[in-house]
């Protein structure tokens, strides 16, 4: 049986354009004399679909499109993911699906069996899962077709004991001959090498090929990789997709040995992450209807590296730097912002805030009668920044992203209404030791962006010689502290007891809890690791326990 896995890019919620999109790689499939074309989990609505899924008309014309795909198959087979109505009268309403059309009908349907309910997966708030899983009839196989979390239930994936259930195991019971594994599994880094692991142990567990076609591109958080992969039992991995990329993997199951070796399987962490940073920025942005990006250059390494994925995801015709310096920006900031706008070829606008902050000063003079200077007006300039911005984004069409890191994020080392203003956060899961080892790939074969800007000392320039360092501890240790307390959960205590000074812990904790409202209020922004601020994170913000 000979394969074609597409990896394609869909948008969620535009039907029309995905089913095309899927005509496009059956028609690929049947040029290239296949039996059989894969697609990913739901490729009809595209992943995730959220509370679309309330809409019955959503639904129903995910339906009709569904008919009207089976209608268009002759000898090959598609294999592809939609929402089915759950007809039990039973549970949940809808149901994960995977259908086979064939020789212009819906020769079978199956259901997705394990829902995730953890991180960013909410999959029980609207899907009904399967109760059994019995292998479809293809041309002389049999096979059994399973949607992305049915194949992660097992010890490599850390997961085993979360549903009680392994269908893969039982597709093989039934006499399953090929498992099938249709896919949007977001990316995160290491997520590639966990699941190629995984994947191959359930091939030899079972002793059956497994095909896996995942989704490609991006998704408002959600990034997906890619990587589809054909495995054997016995010889392993056979064939990887194109990561971050959408292509078409060739399948020929009748081969029972690798022809050659596999290209590199993980690439370079740096890498991975430009790659995926990009992708989630191009998507975004167009998935979203706008054409064109702009962003405020501070001469700092956060903007410089933002700039840099937007050029490699738009082109440097599409993306537009703003530099606002105030009296508190350094000479050197304000040559780096230039200099870095002339390497990347980017139009570059310099509007000075500072008459605009004695304007707003003198106004609130009265007011703030007899007080100090303190961080209200820090924080003034970065909202004459945010509201200028903001100005430029609405007259100009183009959307405005924000620079700010995990970390400043974490411990609220950023101004809501300020630096916060934006359509998209595209660093907000880096930490800031993350954003210079990417820039620092950036600049592996030529500087892209000017050394004095990744040599300097992190500021804000918000008042005289302020430095980052003045109000945070080193970056290497916050961010150290940042992944136990927030991404492992660890207590103070095991923080303290891990050697970190305890009230340096008890001011960092506090802040990473206290500025819940703040991360609450921000730009969606792009997830890159286990952990990231959004859509998977559910912290109360009105709380006052403290571990």
């Amino acid at each position: 049986m000979k394969c074609l896995l597409a990896q394609f890019n869909p948008t969620v919620g535009d039907l029309e354009g995905n089913v095309r999109r899927i005509q496009e790689c059956y028609l690929a499939g049947v040029e290239l004399g296949v039996d059989l074309v894969i697609c990913p989990e739901l490729a009809v609505t595209g992943y995730p679909p959220r509370d679309l899924l309330l809409k019955p008309h959503f639904v129903d014309r995910n339906l009709a499109l569904l008919e009207d795909l089976a209608k268009q198959t002759g000898s090959v087979g598609l294999v592809i993911g939609f929402v089915a109505r759950n007809v039990s009268g039973v549970g949940r309403p809808l149901h994960n699906a995977v259908a086979l059309l064939h020789e212009g009908a819906i020769k079978a349907t199956r259901f997705k069996t394990l829902l995730p309910t953890y991180d960013v997966f909410e999959e029980d708030r609207y899907f009904e899962p399967s109760s059994e899983n019995t292998p479809v009839a293809f041309k002389g196989h049999k096979l059994g077709l399973t949607i992305c979390e049915d194949a992660w239930n097992h010890p490599l994936a850390g997961q085993d004991v979360l549903y009680g259930r392994r269908p893969l195991e039982t597709l093989k019971q039934q006499g399953a001959t090929h498992l099938i594994n249709i896919a949007a599994s977001p990316w995160q880094l290491g997520k590639a090498h966990t699941r190629q692991r995984l994947l191959k142990a359930q091939s030899a567990e079972t002793g059956l090929p497994l095909i896996y076609c995942n989704m490609v591109g991006g998704n408002d958080e959600l990034l997906f990789d890619g990587g589809s992969l054909w495995v054997h039992p016995t010889e392993g991995i056979m064939q990887v997709g194109p990561f971050f990329e959408t292509g078409h993997l060739l399948v020929d199951l009748n081969e029972s040995k690798r022809k050659a070796a596999i290209p590199q399987i993980e690439l370079d962490e740096a890498e991975q992450l430009y790659k995926a940073l990009s992708v989630g920025v191009r998507d975004y942005v167009h998935k979203c209807g706008f054409d064109s990006v702009l962003l405020g250059l501070s001469g700092g390494i956060d903007s410089a590296v933002t700039a840099a994925i937007a050029v490699e995801a738009l082109g440097s015709d599409k993306v537009r730097g703003v530099a606002l310096p105030s009296a508190y920006s350094s000479e050197g900031s304000v040559l780096d912002a230039a200099d870095l706008a002339d390497r990347l070829g980017i139009k570059l606008d310099r509007i000075p805030i500072e008459p605009t902050f004695q304007s707003l000063s003198q106004q609130l003079k009265p007011i703030f009668a007899g007080m100090a200077e303190d961080v209200t007006e820090e924080n003034m300039q970065a909202r004459i920044r945010g509201a200028m911005l903001m100005a430029m984004s609405n007259k100009l069409g183009a959307l405005l992203l924000t620079t700010g890191n995990k970390s400043e994020l974490a411990v609220g080392y950023c101004t809501l209404y300020g630096d916060m203003c934006g359509g998209l956060a595209v660093l907000s899961d880096c930490p800031k030791t993350m954003v210079y080892r990417l820039a620092r790939w950036i600049n592996r074969h030529e500087e892209v962006i000017p050394w004095a800007t990744i040599d300097k000392p992190p500021s804000a320039e918000l008042r005289p010689d302020q430095k980052d360092q003045d109000s945070l501890p080193e970056y290497e240790v916050l961010d150290a502290i940042l992944q136990s307390y927030l991404v492992e959960h660890a207590s103070i205590e095991t923080l303290v007891s891990q050697g970190y000074d305890r009230p340096l812990v008890e001011r960092l904790t506090r802040l990473m809890d206290l500025n819940e409202y703040k991360r609450r209020q921000a730009a969606p922004g792009l997830k890159v690791t286990s952990r990231a601020f959004g859509m998977g994170r559910r912290m109360p913000i009105a709380q006052r326990y403290r571990a």
